[in-house]
């Protein structure tokens, strides 16, 4: 129960309250461990905040508790604050697993906190400026949705309880396939067929509820493009290199035993196209970057001004409860601290540095890291979360920090750990700035108070770190990276990145191929981010991403638009799943890891039985969706 409308000058309004941090906190470390597990099978994490609004509201209900409008956005800030988290860890850390040098869990913890700490801090002085004087330039699309969301369970215009009771069927749902294929290996976790004519060509489609949900979120136009990415590797790639190397009496470089006829077309994808995908996803994500740079400038620029005119000064000092920040000793503090512990204490970047070379990664921190919160900023202010290019702020960030230590020969194991961990803590703390200014949007729109959800923020991130670090350490003891199970898609790139930098040896043919080919889907007019990351993730994984989208469409088809201040029921179902599958899935490693269940074994029903089951499966959470798309819109 939410009680509404606000006294934005009344400082005595119940907002940061134990209550709704508790609950911020709890809800925070589910969608971390679900964002952290789906991260590594796909690439991509999707946004907390209207699930954690929506369950939010649902737990003031079930706990038969009063709430304010405040404390509900309050929670759903704290809890928001571990998708940032959890996408700059995934995107990095699992590279030092796939070298053999496991980093100790404190070490992750510290890296996702410093970079939370540098995202938060640095994007304060950028509130006013992005949030409030641009309202009308920059709509940041989660942070409106968000504040419509909390306002209707104010007012009882939306269904709260029926909407989160469609998060919660969607865990169940998500949490009940996923063990299934995983606990009780019911039925294959993948479907295939290959192709007539085309050499090694094959279809695929990976039976995952939470990429479904993904791709449901996407809409139908972004799946799309994913998915196109992925048929130009599994049908048109794939089979070109199979047909022009089937007459090569040598292997073909950057393979080194095997000839191109002898491999299978998942051989294939791994040694050639997954570097034409490495570039695809480098040039776009440098290209979205550069694009940025104006914004940035902008950004900048204003935030000179601000200081030179006492805005600065007034930070933290506002009489408005509204207009309120953390102190600028907090910003520069928050600041100074990253670089200097970073800098000063042994053991936080990974690999044995020396003094100099800690001075260098700290300085990489200190200059990309503010840099890019004032992108990230700015950009998800127009795309969303979902479409901030983190993964290209961090190859942006590898390549800056790999080339000067290429020219001052720093090129072994050591140099390579340090270089991926500084892209950590950048990733990290540009994605917490997205994160924070959907949040400060969210609050400044419902009248909250902008000092209270930063400390909310930064609580947030300090629980949060513990949950994202054992998730993946979890996972990458329980599987290996880089496998079909756990791909960790952007580390494997990462890593591929800074060998390549460092030892000079990248196959250049096939990573300029990739870069041509994003370039072309950028001139096409869609996402080059979204496209390139199709053609580096298999077919199957891209594959239930399209499904979900296909069936985003034909809800919007049938049911027309929503009313203003309606979350979509739809929306919220797929949620769920991502959350019960990536529960689900750290339930299963968990036990893995600890040999109480098998890590593989072959399915009870296997052969086209085994995959009638699985399509089956797939069609009735497709039919789920439908039904909390149609099914609760008609209830209200």
């Amino acid at each position: 129960m939410i009680r509404g409308m606000l006294d934005n000058n009344n400082d005595s309004i119940p907002e940061f309250t134990f209550k709704a941090v508790a609950i911020g906190v709890v809800l925070g470390i589910v969608f971390g461990a679900a964002n952290a597990y789906l991260g590594l099978r796909v690439g991509m994490t999707v946004s907390a905040s209207i699930p954690a609004a929506v369950m939010t509201v649902a737990t003031f209900h079930l706990l038969r508790t009063r709430g304010t409008l405040l404390e509900a956005n309050m929670s759903q800030t704290v809890a928001s604050a571990s998708t940032s988290l959890a996408t700059g860890t995934i995107f990095t850390i699992p590279a030092l697993f796939l070298w053999g040098a496991v980093p100790p869990y404190w070490q992750v913890v510290v890296l996702a906190f410093l970079g939370g700490l540098l995202g938060l801090s640095a994007m304060i002085p950028l509130r006013r400026l992005l949030i409030v004087k641009a309202h009308g330039e920059l709509p940041y699309p989660e942070g409106t949705a968000c504040a419509e969301v909390l306002r209707a369970t104010a007012t009882g215009r939306d269904g709260a309880a029926s909407g989160s009771a469609w998060i919660f069927r969607g865990i169940a749902v998500g949490a009940a396939v996923k063990l299934l294929i995983s606990l009780a290996y019911l039925f294959p976790s993948e479907v295939q067929a290959a192709l007539p004519v085309l050499p090694k060509a094959e279809l695929a489609l990976e039976i995952a509820p939470a990429l479904i949900g993904v791709g449901y979120i996407l809409g139908y136009r972004q799946s799309a493009v994913c998915v196109a990415g992925a048929l130009i590797s599994a049908v048109t790639l794939i089979p070109l290199i199979a047909w022009l190397g089937a007459g090569l009496s040598a292997p073909l470089f950057p393979e080194a035993s095997r000839l191109v006829v002898d491999m299978d077309a998942g051989a294939i994808w791994s040694r050639y196209v997954r570097y034409i995908g490495a570039g695809a996803v480098a040039t776009a994500g440098v290209l979205t970057v550069l694009r940025g740079l104006p914004a940035m400038a902008g950004a900048f620029t204003a935030v000179a001004r601000g200081v030179q005119g006492g805005g600065a000064r007034a930070t933290g000092e506002s009489v408005l409860r509204t207009d309120r920040d953390l102190p600028a000793s907090f910003v520069f503090g928050g600041v100074a601290t990253v670089v200097l512990v970073a800098g000063l204490v042994p053991g936080v970047f990974a690999g044995e540095m020396s003094a100099i070379q800690r001075a260098v990664l700290a300085g990489g921190v200190g200059l990309f890291g503010v840099l890019f919160v004032a992108v990230a900023a700015r950009i998800v202010g127009i795309v969303g979360v979902s479409s901030q290019p983190t993964s290209g702020i961090a190859l942006v960030t590898l390549l800056g920090t790999a080339s000067v230590f290429a020219a001052a020969g720093w090129v072994d194991a050591d140099a390579r750990a340090g270089v991926l961990t500084v892209g950590t803590i950048v990733a990290i703390a540009a994605s917490k700035a997205g994160d924070i200014s959907q949040d400060l949007k969210t609050g400044w729109l419902v009248g909250a108070t902008p000092a209270r959800q930063q400390l909310g923020q930064l609580i947030g991130a300090a629980f949060a770190c513990w949950a994202v670090a054992a998730t993946v350490m979890l996972l990458g003891t329980a599987y290996e990276f880089g496998s079909q199970e756990i791909p960790a898609p952007q580390a494997t790139l990462m890593k591929t990145i800074i060998e390549g930098v460092l030892s000079g040896q990248l196959p250049w043919d096939l990573v300029l191929t990739g870069a041509g080919l994003a370039i072309g889907a950028m001139l096409c007019g869609v996402s080059g981010l979204a496209f390139a990351i199709g053609v580096y993730l298999p077919l199957a994984t891209m594959a239930p991403l399209y499904v979900g989208g296909c069936v985003r469409a034909l809800v919007e088809r049938r049911r027309g638009p929503l009313a203003e201040g309606d979350s979509d029921p739809g929306v919220l179902a797929a949620s769920g799943l991502v959350a019960g599958e990536g529960l689900a899935g750290v339930l299963v490693a968990g036990l893995v890891a600890a040999g109480a269940a098998p890590k593989a074994m072959e399915p009870r029903f296997g052969g086209l039985t085994g995959e009638l089951v699985a399509l089956a499966v797939a069609l009735l959470v497709c039919l789920f969706l439908w039904r909390g798309a149609l099914g609760a819109r008609a209830a209200r």
